[in-house]
């Protein structure tokens, strides 16, 4: 297939999850005593971790990158009409998660990492995360069902399958496993939706090509 701009954007997923993987990987070296077995992700970005500025710095890819990647993605399945109106919701649902997520985070970041939700931003900041989560779970049913019932996006409906699945074991993996654990389990939980985006854009790269495939 002859890739035109908007499908090399989707090379923009991709990077974004380098930068993310990045982030979570060094930033704790700038943060004396952050044990990832325990603490979550978000303590390394918090106003008065003293990791801050090195997430800041690694990380800036990270959002502008998701957010270009998967809007791109979003018009394409538009413009081409790629699959089934199902599907095409599916995908507006997680963009706009996307879209909470980069605004919200930024908004209302943890104000104390690693201690108790006490004040309005933290409060906020666990607001946003809810329908960060609830929009996530609900786009990701949305392509697993597309895809059982398209078998042009069957691919897509497995590896949101895969994300859902992540996710699920870090939602009820920081309820069930002891607090000593609770950062292993947190982190399938943030990487599956920065590693479905990624997904998708690697879609977006070779234009979805089954996808636009007569049946």
């Amino acid at each position: 297939m002859k890739r035109k701009l908007i499908n090399f954007i989707g090379l923009a997923g991709i990077l974004a999850l380098i930068s993310y993987a990045a982030a979570v990987i060094f930033s704790p070296l700038a943060y004396p005593g952050y044990d990832w077995i325990k603490q979550a992700v978000s303590d390394l970005s918090a106003e008065d971790a003293p990791s801050r500025m090195l997430w800041s710095q690694i990380s800036a890819f990270y959002g502008i990158g998701g957010m270009i990647c998967i809007t791109c993605v979003a018009i394409f399945v538009s413009e081409k009409m790629i699959s089934t109106k199902l599907f095409r919701i599916g995908i507006y649902m997680f963009a706009i998660m996307n879209l909470i997520s980069d605004v919200g985070y930024k908004m209302f970041p943890l104000s104390d990492s690693g201690k108790e939700i006490d004040s309005f931003q933290d409060v906020m900041h666990m607001v946003v995360t809810a329908a960060v989560v609830l929009l996530s779970i609900v786009s990701l049913i949305i392509l697993i069902i597309a895809g059982c019932r398209d078998k042009r996006v069957k691919g897509i409906g497995i590896w949101a399958a895969v994300a859902l699945i992540m996710m699920f074991v870090g939602a009820i993996g920081t309820a069930a496993v002891p607090p000593d654990y609770f950062g292993i389990v947190e982190r399938f939980s943030v990487f599956a939706a920065v590693g479905f985006n990624a997904v998708l854009g690697l879609y977006l790269f070779n234009g979805f090509s089954k996808a636009n495939e007569n049946e």
